[in-house]
Parts: C-alpha cells; sequence; structure tokens
C-alpha cells in the first residue's frame, strides 16, 4: 500500500517542537476477502502513541495508552455506541465508493484521517482528508470549509457536501478548531509525563571509502520524541542535497532512530559534519567521522542488528498505519462525521 502525497504531507509539517501535540484518527474500510483485515476501524493517535482502538471484528473500544484509562466510564460507552451506529453505515459507504470507480472485484480501501495540532505557542491547526486505494481522493479546505475533490469520483460527494442546504464541511472545521483541541487539551493532561518525556539521541559516524569516494552515514538513535532534524554540512554552512528521503524507524524500547548517508571525495572528509537537532538538545549536535578502524568494525554491526530489528518491527507497525490512515469519507448515501452525525453523500 502507498501513502499519498497529502498524507506524506502532513506527517511532516511538525518539524522539531518541543511541546506541540497532535490528536489524529484514522478511520479504515475494506472490500473484499482475505485480506486479514476488519472491514471497519478507527484508530486514534496522540502524537506517536496509538491511545484508543474500535473495530468490527471485536466491537470493543480498546483504551491502548495506559493514562486513557483516566478517562470515565460514560466516555466509553458513548463513544463505543458511536463506533458501532457508524459501523454499518460506513461498510455500505464503502461499497458504494468501491462501485463508483467500476471495481467488480479484489481488495479495495478507503482511508479518513482528520485531526488537530496544538503547538507550543498556544496556536492551533487541524486537516481533514480522504484517499482510496492509498491514492488522494478528496480533503477539507482549512481556510474555507470547502471539500476540494482531487479525484473525478470524489466531485458528487463534494458537490452535496459543500451544498447550502448542508455545509458539512464547516461543521467539521467547527470541530476541528474546537472539540478536537478540546479533547486534545484532555489527553495531554492525562498522559503529559508520557508524551512530554526527552530522550537525548546518540549520534555516531561510519564511513566506506571506494573508487575515489567515502561513503559517510550519520546514525542517530536512542532519541524520543519521534521529531528530529537530521542533515550532512559541508564547511559547517552549505546543506548536502540528499539522494533519498531520511526514514525514522522504531527502537524497541520505544526511542527512535534515522540514518542519513553521503558520498563525499576520499580526503575531503574532514569538511563535511552531521548536524543533528532534537527538543532534547539545548543545541545543535555537530559531528564529523573519526578514521578509527575500530568503529569502521563495531558500529556498523552494532547498528546493522539494530536496524534489521527496527525493519521488522515497523514492517508491522507501518502496514497497520498505512491501513488504517486517512478518512474514510463516504461517497456514498451517508458518512461517518467526526462531529458524530451522519451526513448524506
Amino acid at each position: 500500500m502507498k501513502m499519498s502525497p497529502l498524507f506524506l504531507l502532513i506527517l511532516g509539517v511538525s518539524g522539531v517542537y518541543s511541546d506541540s501535540h497532535t490528536l489524529q484518527y484514522c478511520v479504515t474500510g475494506v472490500s473484499g476477502t482475505g485480506s486479514g483485515l476488519p472491514e471497519f476501524s478507527i484508530v486514534g493517535y496522540v502524537d506517536d502513541q496509538q491511545i484508543t482502538n474500535y473495530n468490527s471484528d471485536s466491537r470493543i473500544l480498546h483504551p491502548v495508552a495506559p493514562w486513557m484509562r483516566k478517562e470515565k466510564p460514560e466516555y466509553w460507552d458513548r463513544n463505543i455506541k458511536i463506533h458501532k451506529g457508524h459501523e454499518p453505515v460506513y461498510k455500505h459507504d464503502v461499497r458504494t465508493i468501491v462501485s463508483r470507480f467500476n471495481h467488480t472485484g479484489g481488495f479495495h480501501f478507503f482511508q479518513w484521517m482528520y485531526g488537530c495540532e496544538l503547538r507550543d505557542d498556544g496556536s492551533t491547526s487541524g486537516y481533514m482528508q480522504d484517499a482510496y486505494d492509498g491514492r488522494d481522493f478528496m480533503y477539507l479546505d482549512m481556510e474555507t470549509g470547502v471539500y476540494i475533490p482531487i479525484m473525478h469520483e470524489a466531485q458528487i460527494t463534494t458537490q452535496r457536501w459543500n451544498s447550502p442546504d448542508v455545509r458539512y464541511g464547516e461543521r467539521q472545521k467547527n470541530y476541528l478548531q474546537n472539540r478536537c483541541i478540546e479533547s486534545l487539551r484532555r489527553y495531554i493532561n492525562y498522559g503529559r509525563d508520557d508524551l512530554e518525556r526527552r530522550v537525548s539521541p546518540e549520534v555516531k559516524i561510519t564511513g566506506r571509502k571506494s573508487s575515489g569516494v567515502t561513503k559517510l552515514q550519520c546514525w542517530v538513535s536512542g532519541f524520543y520524541p519521534r521529531d528530529v532534524d537530521v542533515k550532512w554540512m559541508k564547511n559547517e554552512q552549505d546543506e548536502v542535497p540528499l539522494d533519498v528521503d531520511k526514514q525514522i524507524l522504531p527502537n524497541p524500547d520505544g526511542t527512535y532512530q534515522t540514518r542519513v548517508t553521503v558520498e563525499v571525495p576520499t580526503g575531503e572528509e574532514e569538511r563535511y559534519s552531521c548536524h543533528v537537532d532534537h527538543s532534547s538538545l539545548k543545541g545543535t549536535l555537530n559531528v564529523k567521522w573519526d578514521p578509527d578502524p575500530l568503529i569502521g568494525v563495531i558500529i556498523p554491526t552494532v547498528f546493522g542488528c539494530l536496524f534489521v530489528l527496527a525493519l521488522a518491527t515497523v514492517g508491522v507497525l507501518v502496514y497497520k498505519k498505512k491501513t488504517s490512515d486517512y478518512r474514510t469519507t463516504s461517497i456514498s448515501e451517508s458518512s461517518y462525521d467526526s462531529s458524530n452525525n451522519p451526513v448524506k453523500a
């Protein structure tokens, strides 16, 4: 499954903030059999921590983060009734969406992701978007409260939802700017010790020479929270462009790791340094390669094992994340409404 450009953009906008927090919900509906996935699921996250989980197989709303158990029983009773009520509507909507694309068989999935952010300066933002089979489908313009179609098949729904007698986008915009932020503030209070913990990264450089060039790898590991800025600089002032985007992967202990690689002319390694910026640090870490032969042998072995283990972990997490990322906005008779009111599509 492929993440859409809009979703990747949303994941990348937060930067390295010290006390910014996000609340997001990922709703997924699937069609077809044999996928092993529930027909309907909704997962909640605060920052990178899963807080709740509901799916059509168990039909139970689980508090995943331990501190979510601070919510009163009425909270769980109310939300499980909401999820159960919208589940059959959502399943019907997925079938209608699939028919809009003239797909008569196979496995297809429709996703909806919406959420809000509370930044450390007190400002807020929100977003809401949909995807079909991993491609951008439609999204809510937070400035105007109007739904914007990306695919041709989304035009029927956006026209209905933007009509004067429905104005569905305005209601969702109000939810994201108010109720979503209120819930996020409450969840932050529940899990503040966990959410706002800071673990500083360990930074090490490895190098490998070949055919007149040296491949330098900057390994950054053991940091929390997830947001980190890692880049290579030449002469401490010129940023070196990267050929591939860096991946941030989970460690077994709940921290994260990443690596950034560049190729430089052999003999000029001293001109290059790895710069690491993280909210746990008082300033930017600048690290250069030490061509000690022990480092060249030991570090790749240790970090190599760690990286393989992380890949095995993230393989499951990313698959589940991608199948529950976006907003399962219905294209047919009604839609799953974050304000708990079904709306005709």
